[in-house]
């Protein structure tokens, strides 16, 4: 039905921060246009702490998570996020297994998005790409949300828990897919490309100390994609609708 195609988006992805390297600028965009965009984050994001720590125990770990879920909540504030949602599983544990599944259908039954952006369960070995794209957690957050999408997410026979939850079933109409092998849809980000870089620098414990390096780095990388598209800075996915 038409109202079913409101303008509600999601952004699933497994940690604070990828959203931001992935699709902020569209985010941004999207914001501009009226859209209510929702992230929902699958992990806890308590392994991202130093590569040089000693110090890796569960107190640790919760000083982490707690800082990166303020910071993830500062980028989306800058970016007009309605809300960010945090699932709460083991950073670099992440399945794409039934519990991670009915979570993400879970919230997609709840905000009814008309658009969703995951990323990639596929890896990609492209030379050209600056980006390596095999994080574990990444892949299975991708897995698992492109399973929710379909069938789980609009077929009443999947987890009929929540329909006891009074969760009707939801059909999402566009994904966007992002760091795929192949990608057919761009978005011009020219408008919004500081917008993303002033949420990616709200991430202060993960890009702080090398943020100017960082900046001139996605500047170029955007502005790179851009060009194929003849933008002058660009954001790149594989779209699929669903008919």
């Amino acid at each position: 039905m038409q109202e079913e195609q409101h303008k509600v988006a999601m952004v699933v992805v497994a940690h604070p921060d990828d959203a931001e390297f992935d699709c902020a600028g569209s985010v941004a965009l999207w914001v501009r246009e009226g859209w209510d965009v929702y992230y929902v984050i699958c992990t806890d994001a308590s392994g991202g702490g130093s590569d040089s720590a000693t110090d890796v125990g569960l107190e640790a770990r919760l000083r982490v998570s707690q800082t990166r879920m303020k910071e993830q909540r500062a980028a989306a504030s800058i970016l007009g996020v309605k809300d960010v949602i945090f699932l709460g599983y083991p950073d670099g544990r992440l399945q794409p297994d039934l519990d991670l599944r009915r979570s993400i259908v879970r919230q997609l039954r709840t905000y009814r998005p008309s658009r969703v952006i995951c990323q990639s369960p596929e890896r990609t070995w492209t030379p050209e790409l600056i980006i390596p794209r095999y994080h574990p957690d990444h892949l299975a957050a991708g897995e698992a949300t492109l399973s929710a999408i379909y069938p789980a997410s609009q077929n009443p026979w999947d987890f009929p828990e929540l329909l006891e939850e009074g969760l009707q079933p939801h059909k999402v109409s566009e994904v966007y897919i992002s760091g795929t092998p192949v990608q057919n849809h761009s978005i011009d980000i020219a408008s919004t490309i500081d917008l993303k870089l002033e949420a990616l620098r709200a991430h202060d414990s993960q890009v702080g100390e090398s943020f100017a390096e960082l900046e001139k780095f996605l500047r170029d990388l955007n502005a790179q994609i851009g060009q194929k598209y003849g933008y002058s800075y660009g954001e790149e996915f594989h779209r699929v609708e669903n008919r």
